[in-house]
């Protein structure tokens, strides 16, 4: 049987059945499609869905996709966000049509649900030296001559895997030379000599081709403008140098790529710098986080901080749980914990409180520990909080605040639910 494709798939999202797996939805939608919950448009807060529930805003969404759209554009760059934030495919969809240029992932589980939902441009922020998983790449390079996948290299050793499995492959695999941040980072080649070393094992191999050169920023150690700056201009010069030595003969572009979600600043001021190679280059940038955005960790680390000339990313997540216990005045708990916020950076931020319809800021709560399913609350004098109360917690860190929800409501500002994202982790 041929695949879907990626609008097919898409469009089988809505025809799957609301039942036990999705935490928050109203016990009384079991049974109906996602697209007939859907359009009941049931508001967040009267529609019957229970706490727990994560809700994404839907104008924030929105706003945030446009902007950083606006922002490669501005600055010249291809914009691959990294996937591994939501594994959302219709996130995935929304991203591209605000025009990016693929999607970046990072093991093959994530490449999978990416071609089952249409991705066609795919690169892979790993070196892949899984034999099962490069042939099914191959497998998919072959079938979908429109297919464009671009992967790591770090190492002789993983060239020579990689060439392995791949023999007799229809088509090479592309690959970047990944430029480690530093000693102490975390992948990618340490010395520029070395990356010399990978380069030519590629080219002794019919299964490769490379096409560039990529790193990853955020791993610079003790990361600053001026280290960071500095790690990205030996990148740059990395790819000048190839280019020079002939390294990138015969390829239609040339890959450089770079850009977490804490300095991509720095990488449009760097890539600007650089200078006419033998081919046209394709200035990449992987950022993922900003599609949510946050109310912690990246909130403090956005480079629109940085420059507010720019423009300004929206925290788009709120966790919503319920009191369910007052036992003193300087303690409270809502039905809320690990298995429901991330918690890995930071803690939950209580922002909101809803009683009888009207909401308030959540001030004098504040979140002081989780457990599994609770969320421990510190309350001082002027915290006005009753068992029944819903509590509204901004999140830190998307990429562990996506991977605890399969269906998300996607709710206006107003409360009412106008579609649901479902993400595949």
């Amino acid at each position: 049987m041929p695949r879907a494709t990626g609008t097919e798939a898409l469009a089988r999202l809505a025809e799957e059945r609301v039942d036990h797996r999705f935490k928050g939805l109203p016990p009384d939608a079991e049974g109906l499609t996602v697209a007939e919950l859907a359009t009941q448009r049931r508001n967040l807060f009267t529609g019957g869905f229970t706490t727990p529930v994560l809700a994404l805003s839907a104008e924030r969404l929105e706003h945030n996709l446009a902007l950083m759209e606006t922002y490669a554009e501005r600055h010249g760059l291809a914009f691959a966000p990294h996937g591994k934030t939501s594994m959302a495919p219709r996130l995935f969809q929304r991203q591209i049509e605000h025009g990016a240029w693929g999607i970046t992932l990072a093991v093959p589980h994530q490449v999978w649900v990416a071609r089952a939902f249409g991705v066609e441009r795919i690169f892979l922020a790993n070196e892949l030296v899984d034999p099962a998983a490069l042939r099914r790449v191959a497998d998919e390079l072959a079938a979908d001559p429109d297919f464009r996948f671009v992967c790591y290299v770090d190492s002789v050793r993983g060239v020579g895997l990689m060439d392995a499995a791949l023999r007799g492959a229809a088509r090479p695999v592309d690959v970047v030379v990944e430029l480690a941040a530093g000693e102490g980072a975390r992948t990618g080649v340490r010395t520029e000599a070395e990356c010399a070393a990978v380069a030519d094992a590629v080219a002794a191999v019919p299964t490769l081709r490379l096409v560039g050169v990529a790193g990853y920023e955020g791993e610079v150690p003790r990361a600053d403008t001026a280290r960071v700056t500095a790690y990205l201009r030996r990148l740059t010069a990395l790819a000048a140098d190839f280019d020079k030595s002939g390294r990138f003969a015969g390829v239609d572009e040339i890959v450089v790529s770079a850009g977490g979600s804490a300095w991509f600043d720095a990488v449009a001021d760097v890539f600007a710098e650089i200078p006419e190679l033998s081919a046209p280059v394709l200035k990449l940038l992987r950022s993922g986080a900003y599609v949510s955005h946050d109310s912690g960790h990246y909130r403090r680390l956005t480079p629109f901080a940085r420059v507010p000339q720019e423009g300004a990313l929206e925290p788009a997540f709120r966790l919503w749980a319920q009191v369910v216990s007052r036992p003193s005045p300087e303690q409270a708990f809502a039905n809320a914990g690990k298995r429901d916020a991330a918690h890995d950076l930071d803690l939950p931020e209580a922002q909101v409180v809803r009683r009888d319809g009207a909401e308030r800021p959540a001030d004098g709560v504040t979140v002081t520990g989780l457990s599994d399913q609770h969320a421990w609350l510190r309350t001082t004098g002027e915290a006005d909080l009753e068992v029944g109360d819903w509590v509204g917690f901004g999140l830190s860190h998307p990429c562990t605040s996506f991977d605890k929800w399969q269906l998300i409501p996607l709710a206006e500002a107003d409360g009412t639910v106008v579609d649901y994202i479902r993400t595949f982790f």
